[in-house]
């Protein structure tokens, strides 16, 4: 007996394909003979080389065993598609049970038990024989990370005033994974990196405090891609560093905030986070959209409310134990100077001096033409914020980051 089943056949596109390497080394794919469907290699491709098409195709019959019970599904298609088909239910990408977020094989929030061995089910081939156990709660999360490296800026919930753009402020990581597609991806080759070794929470813990030892930082921070997708990572993570640092080093979360619910929140802040940046990125479900490579207009309104939810929650709830950051983003291409005014008006209204940091979009990933905002562009989104009333406003520029107040020092340049 066969199947006539229906997937997604990625094909490569000659015209666009640059030979740069990505695909073979950085975001690989596990079954490069007998394309799967799972789209890593789609979202992955930094010059949109990569096109789909859903066919109909016959796929042979295979046995896995999923908790010791044998089940029939096709080949051809990955292990988290074949569970699906059996009725088995991820969770949601802020729960702690195995969810789906990324699909590109980074953050391992779909690890299972495959045949004795940790593995990720978004991108691994199902196989006749295999044995799968669900059974994961006692095994220690894990992800993919990049670092530590000491930061001479810091990330949007920095306190501005530690930053002196000569000194290192925090000893940093990044995590590979994002549930967003960002076109303009700053920091692409972390974010869809699943080829390198993942890591425990503890292991990038005790990394990153050697690092913030080594170079003296005020905080240590963890970026990404996305840290909260991996929410069992996450948690136990910030756990470590609570055991390993002094209570005063700040304990730096930098998030796009579309999964940060309250409970999340609440367990970060248990776990010892104690500095937050959350990046709605801008006010307009539209603007989203266009910011972040989704498409689903539903998904979009959840995921910004989501954020700006976070950052009225942790104003409400947790100042006197976090600082926090908020983060939005500029390039006239793709936010208009009402929209930022828009977005300064409703931060001012949650409260006036949350420190906020505007980055400015620059040619990256897939939007390689996209001009840079000017130094003189950013300085006006600046003043534009400050006029809604906000006290504390910086922008990344071309010559560094320009900060509160009349003197601004960038990269050893007063303007």
């Amino acid at each position: 007996m066969e199947y006539t089943i229906r997937k997604y056949i990625v094909r490569i596109n000659p015209l666009k394909c640059r030979k740069c390497g990505f695909c073979t080394q950085v975001n690989t794919c596990k079954s490069p003979n007998n394309c799967i469907g799972c789209l890593s290699c789609y979202y992955a491709c930094p010059h949109s080389a990569r096109t789909i098409r859903e066919e109909e195709v016959t796929a042979k019959p295979v046995k896995i065993y999923v908790d010791g019970v044998e089940y029939i599904v096709p080949e051809g298609i990955s292990v988290a598609e074949a569970l699906t088909k059996i009725g088995f239910k991820y969770g949601k990408p802020w729960s702690k049970k195995p969810s789906l977020p990324c699909r590109t094989g980074g953050c391992w929030s779909c690890m299972l038990i495959i045949n004795g061995l940790p593995e990720r089910t978004c991108i691994t081939p199902v196989r006749n024989g295999m044995q799968i156990s669900t059974n994961v709660e006692k095994l220690e999360p894990l992800r993919i990370v990049h670092g530590p490296q000491p930061h001479i800026v810091g990330g949007k919930a920095t306190p501005w005033w530690e930053v002196d753009y000569s000194s290192y402020v925090e000893a940093a990581i990044w995590v590979a994974g994002c549930n967003l597609r960002c076109p303009q991806c700053q920091n692409y080759m972390v974010t869809y990196d699943n080829t390198s070794k993942p890591l425990t929470p503890r292991e990038a813990a005790e990394k990153l405090v050697v690092c913030h030892k080594i170079y003296s930082t005020k905080g240590v921070a963890i970026s990404g891609g996305e840290p909260t997708i991996n929410r069992r990572w996450l948690i136990e993570f910030f756990k470590e560093l609570t055991r390993r640092l002094k209570p005063k080093v700040r304990k730096h979360l930098d998030s796009n905030g579309t999964i940060l619910t309250p409970d999340y929140i609440d367990e970060l802040v248990e776990a010892g986070c104690n500095n937050i940046g959350v990046e709605p990125k801008c006010v307009n479900p539209e603007t989203y959209m266009k910011i972040t490579g989704i498409e689903d207009r539903e998904k979009a309104i959840q995921y910004l409310q989501t954020a700006w939810k976070a950052v009225e929650y942790i104003n409400e709830n947790h100042s006197d134990q976090v600082y926090l950051g908020v983060g939005l983003v500029y390039n006239p291409k793709l936010v208009t100077l009402d929209e930022i005014a828009e977005a300064g008006r409703k931060i001012a209204s949650i409260n006036p001096k949350i420190q906020v940091t505007v980055l400015d979009y620059f040619p990256a990933f897939r939007r390689r033409d996209t001009p840079r905002p000017t130094v003189k562009e950013m300085l006006k989104v600046k003043k534009i914020l400050e006029d809604q009333g906000l006290r504390t406003v910086i922008v990344q520029t071309q010559i560094g980051h320009i900060g509160p107040g009349n003197h601004r020092k960038t990269n050893n340049i007063l303007i």
